[in-house]
């Protein structure tokens, strides 16, 4: 619906361009018709008390809580509209979010903004520019992007001309659809662009990360005399360090001091932050000396980001030095800035000061996340001291969520360790976890791995009585543990009861099962199955086409090799000439030299 107003709306944009030469000034109003009677009033019988809200003085809590009280989403509407006709009098933001509901269920039952006008035209409401703005607010609040730039059209052929206000809405909802293009291009097209224009054409470039037309509109700003907000500066500053654009960066910095700006530790930080990205450790250091020049105190991001960057940088000694000058300042490390030290001491090989930093949350009454944990299990896995693993979370006064809990499941079994996995799982059950998908999926491959295959059919078995919503994976992982197990006919029984049940399965479970009957021997079966996978509307990929040609080579069967590979042809599947080769060789030397020069 979006899109397709959008290209209705440029169509349209570029007839009215034609006929709207000047708009109006940021200062001027929206102008309106001149047989239209901008005085004109609601008649007395659409509000019985209007004379009484004209004479006393209007507040937004007053105007709030008639709203709610309106009898219907129309008589609000038209009392909203009311309301703003009167002499300074202006609506605040909660009286907008409220008519957000409002005009979204009219919108809802007439269908069109001409529509709701037709309504309103019904009892009395004569149709302003006021009334498109409003209208145009409203649905801006509201995220209904679509019937912004309805609202916007419906203006333009009621007369009006749209002021810099209205533009800007427009321009914003444009951006936020995605139309880069067309909001630049409407942009462009103010002849009165104002503070407010300029700041929403940067704010959303670099939230769309356009770069070069960040820069283009800065330029164009401050050309007019204008100069960006504290928190703008910031958010240029973040995008340029985002695609390592740090020399451009440091020359605005550099502006921003000779304007006379107010540069925060805010921007200092996100300044030294990229830096320490790009491995100019020494540059960072520098502009945090300029910082304290200054007199700004660097906070615990700006040290998290240097501290980070001596470490990868293998200058363990500075970093360790601004440590202990935070902690004399009395700043503490927080829990980002342990998780920080724990990665980057085990990625060094200092495995026993990581353990030290996670052995020290507790006294420090920090929660661990699950970036503290996944660094951790790294680093067990590393120093191979599995035997760890399983004290993780044991004495900890806080609770891991479950998402925390399913990656160490998964972590457990990725680092060789599923009995802990299998341990840990038991532990997440007496402390009353909900296991998800991913958790059976955790135990399960944990159950295999540790050669307890029995146990794992049998809480695979568990799962299917006591969970709906099962997918694909878990039967995977349990019939591929059986064929790693050896035992082909249970792994094979348990997948044609997956398929008879109509359990969900994918390729890469039909993979699986195939594989284990070619290693049983059962070629004539995994065949059939593959004919099934196809019957199911699954298509073969090339592993499923390289298992069966494969077995085909080694049976010799130079028919049934043809066809395999004139299918995967005919169904444009990548084949592995390399391997394809290997396993001809497996055949007579005639039908080697037929088969591959006639079709490989």
């Amino acid at each position: 619906m979006i899109c397709r107003r959008k290209f209705q709306f440029l169509a349209k944009i570029a007839s009215f361009h034609c006929k709207l030469q000047c708009f109006a000034s940021v200062a001027s109003p929206i102008k309106h018709p001149n047989d239209i009677n901008p005085n004109k009033n609601f008649p007395p019988k659409v509000f019985s008390n209007q004379e009484q809200l004209k004479t006393s003085f209007l507040t937004p809590q007053i105007v709030l809580t008639t709203l709610q009280s309106r009898p219907s989403d129309l008589d609000a509407l038209s009392f909203f509209l009311w309301c703003a006709r009167q002499p300074h009098y202006f609506h605040d933001r909660p009286t907008i979010h409220h008519m957000v509901n409002v005009v979204s269920k009219l919108t809802q039952r007439c269908g069109t903004v001409k529509g709701i006008l037709g309504e309103l035209g019904s009892v009395g409401c004569v149709t302003k520019a006021q009334t498109f703005l409003l209208l145009m607010r409203i649905y801006w609040r509201g995220a209904m992007y679509d019937m912004v730039l309805e609202a916007f059209e419906e203006m333009c052929r009621y007369g009006y001309v749209p002021d810099t206000y209205t533009r800007n809405i427009v321009m914003d909802v444009l951006f936020k659809i995605g139309n880069v293009d067309a909001a630049l291009w409407f942009f462009k097209e103010t002849k009165s662009p104002n503070f407010l224009s300029f700041s929403i054409a940067i704010c959303n470039l670099c939230r769309l990360n356009e770069v070069d037309n960040v820069k283009i509109v800065l330029r164009c700003m401050l050309m007019k005399g204008l100069y960006m907000n504290p928190e703008t500066y910031a958010l240029v500053l973040n995008c340029f360090c985002k695609f390592g654009r740090l020399e451009e960066a440091t020359q605005l910095l550099c502006m921003m001091m000779v304007l006379g700006a107010p540069v925060s530790v805010n921007v200092w930080s996100i300044l030294i932050d990229g830096y320490c990205k790009s491995g100019q450790i020494e540059i960072a250091a520098y502009l945090l000396e300029k910082m304290v020049e200054i007199g700004r105190s660097p906070n615990i991001v700006t040290c998290t980001s240097l501290i980070k960057g001596f470490l990868e940088c293998q200058m363990p000694s500075r970093a360790f030095e601004m440590l202990r000058t935070l902690e004399l300042k009395g700043c503490f490390p927080d829990l980002v800035l342990c998780n920080v030290l724990i990665d980057c001491l085990s990625k060094m090989g200092w495995y026993e000061d990581a353990f030290e930093v996670f052995s020290s949350l507790r006294e420090r009454k920090l929660m661990p996340d699950v970036y503290t944990y996944s660094s951790l299990v790294t680093t067990i896995s590393l120093s191979r001291q599995f035997v760890l693993l399983p004290l993780l979370t044991s004495g900890l006064a806080i609770e891991p969520d479950l998402v925390v809990c399913n990656s160490l499941l998964s972590y457990f079994s990725k680092a060789g360790y599923p009995e802990g996995a299998v341990e840990f799982y038991n532990d997440m059950i007496e402390r009353g976890f909900q296991p998800d998908k991913y958790s059976f999926a955790g135990v399960l491959r944990a159950l295999c791995r540790s050669g307890r295959i029995h146990e794992a059919v049998n809480v695979y078995h568990g799962i299917l009585r006591s969970y709906e919503g099962v997918d694909a994976h878990i039967h995977t992982i349990i019939v591929n543990g059986l064929i790693k197990s050896g035992n082909f006919p249970r792994a094979v029984k348990i997948f044609k009861k997956a398929v008879a049940e109509k359990f969900p399965l994918d390729a890469v479970s039909y993979n699986v099962a195939i594989d284990g009957l070619i290693r049983g021997g059962q070629k004539e079966e995994a065949y059939a199955m593959f004919h099934q996978m196809r019957a199911t509307n699954l298509a073969p990929n090339q592993r499923t086409y390289n298992l069966i040609l494969s077995s085909f080579c080694k049976d010799r069967n130079v028919n049934a090799v043809t066809h395999v590979l004139r299918e995967m042809i005919d169904t444009d599947i990548k084949i592995d000439y390399r391997a394809c080769k290997c396993w001809l060789m497996d055949m007579i030397p005639v039908s080697i030299h037929w088969v591959i020069t006639g079709i490989v």
